[in-house]
């Protein structure tokens, strides 16, 4: 039990430098060089070497000297006084001494190498910059000479080509859907944090050229938000039920609930600990699950649980209640008690039933749910000892805690307009999850409790942490290209994105050769059966962080089709187009993140339809989607298939329902524009 223990806890430090994103390939410095007793050893094997060891001679080793400038070009002997030599002094020269080489191991060169790459981006960025402000780079872009080593980074598809010949320019990419890259950076903000303002999300499109033909009409943009919080109550039909009388409901299959919960539902928050759990569930019983966070934790979990063993919400009779809602009714009679207390599990149970809220697709009332969560843990980390550094079962707690709520809402920050809760603000001083303690058996006293029997007395599960610990890393990526690239700063600066766009592609490729074999998925293009629905989850995430990475160019041609013949360019769109094409295919996979991602897949599918049917309306962009597919067919198929699914989860939510009926208008428009396009012909 030990050994599988310590085992445990080398593979969450292990994983944890996924979400650092450091370089890969860095060797510490120890192990790259040989100890001095090694040296020792291996000389002892030299004849010479011991004819002096057996003190046949013992001269006193002397330090080389190291000559002077003057007397290296004279090529005379060097007495090597400081400061000036002899010779030096007798001519009166300036003596200079050549500093020693400094011997470097494989590790520094690779930091080397990336400083190296950094600093030519910034100074590209620099140059670019005071082009624009000298009024050289007005009206057109030139690829910048730093674009050849930052365009090199490496991917799954290869490196990003540079473009044959600097003469040929190109529209400069105006703030019209893109921000300036370098803005974020200067102001010292943290560009791992969502921006307050950006233009990434998906009906920021709409202003796009040649999408807005597809959908002339101009929508408020703040229409999202508003049409959600017009929706009706979820729990309207249950507010006779009070807070001292939690709502009745089934305790018969608890254990069948709490291992579904820990089996498919656990691995998206990572925030209870299977550890504690007994004695949490023991708290909760004894006090008829009617008060106290242990109740509404428990409450929450088997509403979760039993949400996990049911089919997908959107396909649902109309009519039927979602499963798991009787015990999120419950749970969330006991919600305002925990309003008022500032405690992590508090916080926790804000934090589930926000979870919970995310699978109905409701994602106004899991913000409000998170924003109280999120002040109780700046309050918590604020305090001494917070959750930046020690151990402990609590300090770990409210790790994940955090790192869920920024999780929520960075994905309901790329889409809506919302006030930011202030919680990015300690996230470069709270350390990542790193396993709660318990997990070498500290039950073994509880043999009782290893039965399965009718009260629901659950067993332990694992604390598995590789995708949360992933999916940390991406959201910070995302995060990233969101501020680089889409943040609306108050100056309406031109830029080059080609080398911020090759080095957020390289962070990405690095994000995927970091994760651990479990969780790494095929790029083939045939549906892999994948071991695990968190493979297929961050696949798709993925593809969808790479269609946003390289989206610039596509703004570009469809702003202007002479851009496509810039050899950058033009990779760049196919790029994008391939990785939206891949995220959308194959529609069944969006299934494995019907838990965490209902709104957040449908808005995401949304956008990257919406980018495909405007590339098919640009003749420069139109073969270049046809050459991702089969046949035309196949093209139609897929987009036909985005819009049905869409369609299902409209019932959900009415912002997927004007998802819905933007990409079916879309759609329409699209078909008779290219019908005209064809007998035109």
């Amino acid at each position: 039990m030990v050994s599988k223990g310590k085992s445990k806890g080398a593979s969450s430090r292990e994983i944890s430098s996924i979400a650092q994103l450091s370089p890969t390939g860095t060797t510490p410095r120890g192990l790259l060089r040989a100890t001095e007793d090694d040296v020792e050893d291996a000389s002892s094997s030299n004849p010479l070497k011991r004819l002096f060891d057996d003190g046949v001679v013992d001269y006193p080793r002397r330090r080389a000297i190291i000559a002077c400038e003057v007397c290296r070009s004279r090529k005379s002997r060097c007495d090597g006084n400081r400061p000036k030599c002899k010779l030096c002094a007798e001519l009166g020269a300036n003596c200079v001494y050549r500093e020693p080489g400094v011997k470097l191991d494989v590790g520094d060169k690779i930091i080397i190498e990336q400083l190296n790459r950094i600093e030519g981006m910034l100074q590209a960025s620099m140059a670019q910059q005071q082009q624009t402000h000298d009024g050289t780079a007005t009206n057109t872009w030139q690829p910048s000479p730093a674009m050849s080593s930052a365009a090199a980074a490496t991917s799954p598809d290869g490196p990003l080509t540079t473009p044959s010949s600097a003469g040929n320019t190109v529209p400069i990419i105006r703030n019209g859907g893109l921000g300036t890259w370098a803005s974020a950076a200067a102001a010292g903000t943290n560009i791992s944090t969502m921006p307050k303002c950006h233009t990434n999300a998906a009906f920021h499109l709409l202003q796009w050229p040649l999408i807005r033909d597809l959908v002339p009409r101009q929508y408020d943009p703040q229409i999202l938000v508003r049409l959600e919080m017009e929706r009706e109550p979820l729990l309207r039909p249950l507010a006779t039920t009070t807070t001292t009388t939690p709502a009745v409901v089934d305790m018969s299959f608890t254990q069948a609930y709490v291992e579904a919960y820990f089996a498919e539902v656990n691995v998206w928050y990572a925030c209870v600990d299977p550890y504690a759990w007994k004695a949490d569930y023991r708290t909760a019983l004894s006090k008829g699950f009617r008060e106290g966070p242990e109740s509404c934790i428990v409450l929450l979990v088997l509403a979760l649980g039993q949400a996990s063993l049911g089919e997908h919400i959107a396909r649902l009779p109309r009519g039927r209640d979602p499963p798991g809602l009787s015990y999120f009714s419950a749970a969330w009679s006991l919600l305002p008690g925990m309003l008022t207390r500032n405690s992590a599990a508090a916080a926790q149970c804000q934090l589930l039933a926000a979870a919970y809220l995310f699978y109905l697709a409701r994602p106004l009332e899991a913000w409000s749910l998170l924003g109280s969560a999120s002040a109780k843990l700046q309050l918590l980390l604020m305090a001494p000892g917070g959750g930046g550094g020690g151990g402990g079962h609590q300090t770990e707690l409210v790790r994940r805690i955090y790192w869920n709520t920024l999780l929520f809402e960075s994905d309901l920050l790329a889409e809506l307009d919302l006030p930011h809760s202030g919680a990015a603000q300690f996230e470069e001083n709270v350390g990542l999850p790193g396993g709660f303690a318990g997990g070498n058996g500290d039950d073994d006293d509880d043999d009782d409790d290893d039965e399965q029997d009718r009260n629901g007395r659950p067993v332990c599960a694992k604390d598995e942490l590789w995708y949360f610990l992933a999916e940390i890393a991406l959201r910070r990526l995302l995060n990233r290209v969101s501020q680089l690239l889409y943040s609306d700063g108050a100056f309406a600066k031109s830029s080059n994105p080609t080398p911020v766009v090759a080095e957020l592609d390289y962070q990405l490729t690095q994000w995927y050769e970091a994760l651990p074999a479990p969780l790494q998925f095929s790029f083939a293009r045939a549906p892999p059966l994948l071991r695990h629905p968190a493979q297929t989850v961050l696949k798709l995430r993925y593809y969808a962080c790479k269609v946003i990475i390289y989206r610039p160019y596509i703004y570009c041609v469809l702003r202007d089709a002479r851009a496509v013949a810039e050899p950058v360019v033009r990779e760049g769109c196919q790029r994008c187009l391939d990785a939206a094409v891949r995220q959308l295919e194959h529609i069944p996979e969006h299934h494995a993140g019907r838990m965490p991602y209902i709104w957040q897949g449908a808005m995401s599918m949304a956008s990257q339809l919406l980018l495909i049917m405007g590339a098919t309306m640009s003749p420069s962009l139109q073969g270049l989607v046809l050459s991702l597919v089969p046949d035309k067919a196949a093209l139609d198929k897929i987009i036909q298939d985005v819009i049905d699914e869409i369609g299902r989860c409209a019932v959900l939510a009415p912002s997927i329902n004007l998802a819905a009926d933007i990409v079916n208008e879309a759609e329409l428009r699209r078909r008779a524009f290219l019908s005209v396009e064809t007998q035109a012909r």
